[in-house]
């Protein structure tokens, strides 16, 4: 290695990480000595300006990603950095990337295949460095900060796209279409021996192929080599209960996050998370190990994967029911042979409470519940194809972001279509990164004849990019666009009453709206309390009847065509 190119973590005491202008000044150094290994380019811009950039590694000289595609081969994408408190990925791609371009038997060990990365994702919170924000990290000295310029946690923008840095990602991870991802973190929880603990795309919901592939030939590979290479590794450590001892429960990634947003376009996404409790110097070292590990994994079996994901997106064409809700199977909890310490429980030296510790002189293994199976929830029948009205421009060009083949409709036509009323939502109380989330969704689906204008989107389920677009549009898929509130003025009627005019009004409407007289009959049986409150009985009239009916009030624009 030459002295030269040694990274900050490298020529400090191993326990600093590289600012973001001392990772782009070595990246730029490392491409320009190395140009038939290494392209290094700015990909966009953040909130606050910053530039962000990614990197292409290929043996063989070949950067165009068209013609890589083209090709077939593999591709194996690290993002770093969306938590830059969390940063030893950071320092560990640097190095990697780096002993890829200047050890030769490395080099030949990737082939054919292509690593793509990004070294700093959320550059904004990369430059606000401090040592005081993570609260039980031991180390680095300093730091980033979670947050973006905006105040967001980026690992909770993927789908709603907030910020700039997730509309790169999104149309950065559509355009090259990776094969694998792991993207970096640093866990904080509960205590326990492991350095390397991992969330991966939940098997379940990669479907038939890519699931038991990544469950039964992947993981098991993965973490047989980081037990060799001395790091033991866990999953990711998510107590059911207090501690590990009464069982973990995997992580369902939902789309918000970067490997439930991966799964969207059928990629295998580890999130690896190192123990905030452990030294800087052993994350970074497993979080290296582990990078090797798997893109050695991904180089072996790459044609594997490839062809198992080309599956994936063949069978989404012709599918005619969808899942897009998942719960956790409680009852069927498998087991994982589980090292931790014990916990104890002893009173509060501050508070009339018991507190949670754990003691180290007391290490235990044992097998526990691991529960790792999940089971549809909400499933859905397969439209032909959705419209999306062009009016709701903010969702068409996330679409377009990830890939998804519209078509727009050229002329004016009447179709008959599926379409959902909006009964209830439940919203989060107080605002979840920027957005008032709907953590509940209750739906009637309806069918109904619609005039389409010109201009107006048909999206197509025949295509690679199915379940991307059928995980935003279905409302109550867990990381729906409705559920982030793109389409909450549907959900506000329009018009109002004055009481003394609508009092008469609402007699007459009661005589000759029966349907109307009967719903209004059950109201007042289940709200004999409301009765005496003039609003509330003239609200429930308002809203029921047909003759002032806004029909595209509480109806969910999103049309199906069936």
């Amino acid at each position: 290695m030459p002295q030269d190119l040694r990274t900050t973590y490298e020529l400090g005491n191993h326990n600093q990480t590289t600012t973001w202008l001392e990772c782009i000044t070595f990246y730029e150094e490392l491409a320009a000595r190395y140009p038939q290994l290494l392209r290094f380019t700015q990909i966009g811009l953040s909130d606050s300006g910053v530039p962000i950039h990614a990197g292409v590694v290929s043996a063989d000289g070949i950067f165009d990603r068209e013609q890589i595609k083209q090709a077939g081969r593999t591709v194996f994408f690290n993002n770093n950095g969306i938590h830059p408190g969390e940063p030893e990925g950071i320092d560990a791609c640097m190095a990697m990337v780096r002993d890829l371009c200047t050890d030769p038997a490395r080099l030949a060990a990737l082939g054919t295949t292509v690593l793509l990365f990004i070294p700093i994702y959320n550059v904004d919170g990369s430059l606000n460095r401090a040592n005081t924000s993570r609260v039980n990290q031991d180390g680095p000295e300093q730091f980033g900060f979670r947050g973006n310029s905006r105040h967001l946690d980026l690992n909770r923008d993927f789908i709603k796209c907030d910020s700039l840095n997730a509309q790169v990602f999104n149309r950065l991870l559509a355009s090259w279409d990776p094969d694998v991802m792991v993207d970096t973190h640093t866990s904080n929880g509960a205590d326990y021996p492991y350095t390397m603990t991992l969330i991966h795309t939940q098997t379940d919901k990669l479907g038939n192929g890519l699931g038991p592939f990544l469950q039964h030939t992947m993981l098991p590979h993965i973490f047989a080599r980081m037990e060799e290479a001395g790091w033991p590794t866990c999953p990711y450590v998510n107590p059911v209960k207090d501690s590990p001892d009464h069982g973990i429960a995997e992580f369902l990634e939902v789309p918000r996050f970067s490997t439930g947003f991966a799964a969207l376009h059928h990629v295998i996404g580890f999130m690896p998370e190192t123990h905030m409790l452990k030294p800087f110097a052993d994350r970074y070292a497993s979080m290296r190990a582990l990078l090797d590990i798997t893109i050695a994994f991904t180089v072996e079996h790459g044609e594997q994967i490839k062809q198992l994901r080309a599956q994936a997106k063949a069978a989404g064409r012709t599918q005619r029911e969808w899942p897009v809700a998942w719960r956790m199977n409680e009852a069927q909890p498998s087991t994982f042979r589980f090292k931790g310490y014990a916990a104890k429980y002893t009173p509060s030296v501050i508070g009339d409470y018991q507190r949670l510790s754990y003691d180290r002189t007391q290490p235990w293994e044992k097998d526990i519940a691991y529960y790792n199976r999940f089971d549809a929830d909400v499933v859905v029948p397969a439209p032909k194809a959705y419209v999306v009205p062009q009016a709701w421009r903010e969702v068409i060009e996330r679409l377009r972001w990830n890939g998804v083949q519209l078509t727009r409709i050229t002329s004016e036509q009447t179709v008959t279509a599926r379409y959902y009323h909006i009964q209830h939502v439940g919203t989060r109380a107080g605002a979840y990164e920027g957005h008032m989330f709907h953590d509940t969704v209750a739906l009637e689906a309806r069918t109904a004849q619609f005039t389409l204008q010109a201009g107006d989107y048909l999206v197509s389920l025949d295509q690679d990019n199915a379940r991307y677009a059928v995980e935003t549009l279905e409302p109550q898929a867990h990381d729906s666009f409705f559920r982030w509130g793109f389409f909450n003025s549907v959900l506000e009627k329009k018009e109002a009453f004055s009481d003394y005019v609508f009092e008469d009004m609402a007699s007459e409407l009661l005589r000759d709206e029966p349907l109307l007289a009967a719903r209004f009959a059950e109201w007042k049986a289940a709200n004999p309390a409301l009765l005496s409150n003039q609003e509330a009985v003239l609200d429930f009239i308002f809203e029921n009847c047909q003759r002032f009916a806004e029909p595209e009030w509480r109806r969910y624009p999103v049309l199906a065509l069936m």
